[in-house]
């Protein structure tokens, strides 16, 4: 089952090529039955989206969490999961635009999985963590490399607004048979710059989710995005620039697509 939040704010529910409004938030309906549809709906293609969750309670971000990409940043990869956050200011949906901040700038794309809660969760095990999971989606963890790297610790680098791109919707893990085996790509103007599957992920969906839930309460419509494969221009040099268009896709997941803008 596809979720999703629209512009206006409705939560809805997407079948086939419809997209059905639904009562309350769209954390209300994570993690339990659906929710009878009602009314023609509205096409797709007319539907336009904010991210899943508008303004999540928390986003956690797991850093160096695929071995190759800890390799092109010349770090050691970490014995246990590397938490970060982002603050829910920096959100947007897909076809929003990201806005580079003036200055000596680089910025950074980070193709992501990303994991909605959608019941609490404290203290759970690896077994319990996957009755808390509501859903997965595509994440773009937007990163200015010259903050990170300068502060020598990265939460302003990662946390300027629009630097969490998200959507354009939530899939269900009753739709997602292995969240360990999909393909996930970003795209810049059209080439492919990061290009792998999360079966290369370091710790697994529900080691992660344990971990944090013994760290801190998850709440519904908290995001846990799980990390970035190699590829991104901290290794390659080529950092996006105002006009240009990134893409990240997952495979069942959709495609998040969001413009570079200056301000």
């Amino acid at each position: 089952m596809r979720l999703t939040t629209l512009a206006d704010g409705r939560p809805a529910r997407i079948e086939a090529d419809r997209c059905y409004p639904l009562p309350g938030r769209l954390v209300d309906h994570l993690c339990r039955a659906p929710t009878s549809l009602r009314g023609k709906g509205l096409a797709l293609e007319d539907a336009v989206f904010g991210p899943p969750v508008r303004r999540p309670g928390k986003i956690i971000c797991i850093g160096l969490n695929y071995l190759d990409h800890a390799r092109e940043t010349n770090a050691e990869p970490p014995d246990k999961p590397l938490l970060f956050s982002k603050p829910s200011s920096c959100v947007i949906g897909t076809g929003d635009a990201i806005e580079m901040p003036n200055g000596e700038v680089k910025l950074d794309y980070e193709a992501e999985l990303a994991v909605v809660i959608g019941a609490p969760a404290r203290d759970v095990s690896t077994e319990q963590a996957t009755a808390a999971i509501g859903g997965y989606a595509c994440f773009n963890d937007v990163s200015e490399r010259v903050a990170q790297l300068s502060d020598g610790q990265w939460f302003r680098g990662k946390s300027f607004d629009t630097f969490a791109p998200f959507g354009p919707w939530l899939v269900t893990p009753d739709d997602v048979p292995d969240p360990h085996d999909l393909g996930i790509r970003s795209l810049v103007n059209g080439e492919i710059r990061q290009d792998s599957n999360t079966s290369q992920l370091i710790f697994k969906v529900p080691a992660l989710v344990s971990y944090c839930s013994h760290t801190f309460s998850l709440e519904p419509g908290d995001v846990i995005a799980t990390g970035t494969p190699a590829g991104v221009a901290l290794g390659t040099g080529a950092y996006l620039n105002p006009g240009d268009l990134v893409t990240v896709e997952i495979d069942g997941l959709g495609s998040l697509t969001n413009e570079v803008v200056a301000v």
